[in-house]
């Protein structure tokens, strides 16, 4: 008895260590990007190349990549131009998202029905992006939005408004009606209701929406490396870290890091609201 008892307990530690060295693995595979960039952001141009991996051991940091990115003109304006689009993008799909949200969760609809709705709504952020490329190219060129900023914020809007609607109808859902019902005995317009009772009760989904909204605005390439020429993002400024005597590694380590920045910080100051969010809404139904 005592030996089948140490058999599986046995068994037991050896199944826990094979999970924590397979998390381990996966925590580094995931986190050697970003502390791969994080050092050749604090490199020389001599330092980057070679195995140098520990700062102070294996060669001595220093700032100056980061001086001479931010002397440079394009990622100042770069940085300018993803801010831009990022939280016009994000406040655009906030907007109307809700108002569709809120339009799915209320009413009924039959051609086509509510839940068609939901699934055409997701569904853009399911199919392969690249396929839109062309067709929202020549619309953008018609329009003449080609290498124009508010023709991202428009793209990134209508892919992104996904996040609210999806968040936000179970949300809605999950506000009883019979508030709303008692606001219009006492003489409540529907707009009056959405804004005074429904609205108030869905911030946390309101700020999950917005976030991911502006994470994926700030983000995207695609569309921006094809309709753009002067007027790129940075997530395009990162690629132009390639040069005629080949990758300058310090320009991809501060660009990278640089672009995970903001919206890192941003998640960081309305954590608690991305918490509760996601909790009440994203995971429901």
């Amino acid at each position: 008895m005592t030996v089948r008892r140490t058999g599986v307990d046995l068994k037991r530690t050896l199944g826990s260590i094979l999970v924590y060295v397979a998390i381990a693995l996966v925590i580094i595979w995931t986190l050697f990007p970003i502390y791969w960039a994080a050092i050749s952001s604090v490199k020389s141009s001599v330092d980057n190349y070679g195995n140098l991996w520990i700062p102070w051991v294996h060669f001595a940091p220093t700032l100056q990549p980061w001086r001479d990115m931010f002397a440079l003109p394009e990622i100042v304006s770069a940085t300018r131009i993803s801010t831009i689009i990022a939280l016009g993008a994000a406040t655009l799909s906030l907007i109307l998202g809700t108002l569709a949200a809120y339009g799915i969760a209320r009413f009924r609809f039959f051609r086509p029905q509510n839940g068609s709705l939901t699934t055409w709504f997701l569904s853009q952020r399911i199919v392969p992006p690249v396929i839109f490329v062309a067709p929202f190219f020549l619309i953008m060129r018609q329009a003449g939005l080609i290498d124009n900023v508010w023709g991202l914020v428009i793209l990134n809007a209508t892919f992104n408004m996904t996040f609210p609607i999806i968040i936000l109808t179970q949300m809605f859902r999950e506000v009883p009606i019979e508030l709303e019902e008692a606001a219009q005995v006492d003489g409540a317009s529907r707009w009056e209701m959405f804004f005074r009772i429904s609205l108030p009760l869905v911030v946390p989904g309101l700020v999950v929406a917005w976030m991911l909204a502006l994470a994926f605005s700030w983000n995207e390439f695609l569309f921006a490396f094809s309709t753009t020429t002067q007027n790129r993002p940075l997530s395009v400024a990162i690629v132009g870290a390639e040069q005629t005597r080949g990758v300058d590694y310090q320009f991809v380590g501060t660009r990278t890091l640089w672009a995970m920045i903001v919206p890192l910080i941003a998640a960081l100051l309305a954590q608690r609201y991305i918490v509760r969010g996601l909790s009440l809404g994203a995971v429901k139904g």
